[in-house]
């Protein structure tokens, strides 16, 4: 099968209701520096925790004059059909992100998912609205037949998300990734093609999880 270098991207995806609200991917935008950096700096505790230690201070990596270079790059990754990387948001509201990456076509086809959301929508079903609308995306015009993602064992909140979605644990991944200043242990997750009966959207609201807004 021939693929453009870029299927899929850009695209606007959902909309599916929950309990915190409408929730919406978009592909990030230049303008979204001010919001990125206002959430990302506040919710610092809610979010350091899980994520790759990065050089210097929080607040200094995410001051909104850092976005464009971040934008200039990940929008470039975009293009050349390597990652898609959006923007949730819930009520036309910016809360959080989903990225997919490290697209690989040809026999393997895969690529990986991941996302933060703002600390004022956790646990009201974004994060799992989010990935169903991106994993559909991921199994229909980007045309991947795996997705995987990668979780600390303790992080048991988005073991669930993760869980509600479909995803399966193959394996742990010792000392995989340096997060919050050490060398972490991450599960090791994944979702093929064959696993999703109608789509994994369809799965949520036949759960009462989420309905179609």
């Amino acid at each position: 099968m021939r693929w453009s270098s870029h299927p899929g991207w850009p695209a606007q995806l959902g909309p599916l209701r929950v309990a915190a609200g409408q929730v919406t991917l978009r592909p990030i935008r230049l303008r979204d520096a001010s919001a990125w950096s206002r959430i990302r700096t506040r919710d610092r505790e809610h979010l350091q925790p899980w994520e790759p230690t990065g050089a210097g201070v929080w607040e200094m990596r995410h001051q909104a004059s850092n976005w464009p270079g971040l934008w200039s790059s990940l929008r470039s990754e975009a293009r050349k059909g390597h990652m898609i990387p959006m923007v949730i948001e819930v009520d036309g509201k910016f809360s959080g992100q989903l990225t997919v990456g490290n697209i690989i076509r040809g026999a393997l086809r895969s690529g990986w998912i991941g996302y933060w959301v703002a600390k004022d929508v956790g646990g009201q079903g974004v994060a799992t609205a989010a990935l169903a609308l991106g994993l559909d995306h991921c199994f229909g015009p980007v045309g991947l037949h795996r997705v995987e993602a990668t979780v600390r064992p303790e992080n048991l909140a988005s073991q669930a998300v993760l869980r509600n979605v479909g995803f399966r644990q193959e394996g742990v991944l010792e000392r995989y990734l340096d997060v919050d200043g050490s060398w972490r242990d991450h599960l090791l997750v994944a979702i093929t093609i064959e696993e999703v009966a109608g789509t994994v959207a369809d799965r949520l609201i036949r759960s009462g999880k989420a309905s179609w807004a």
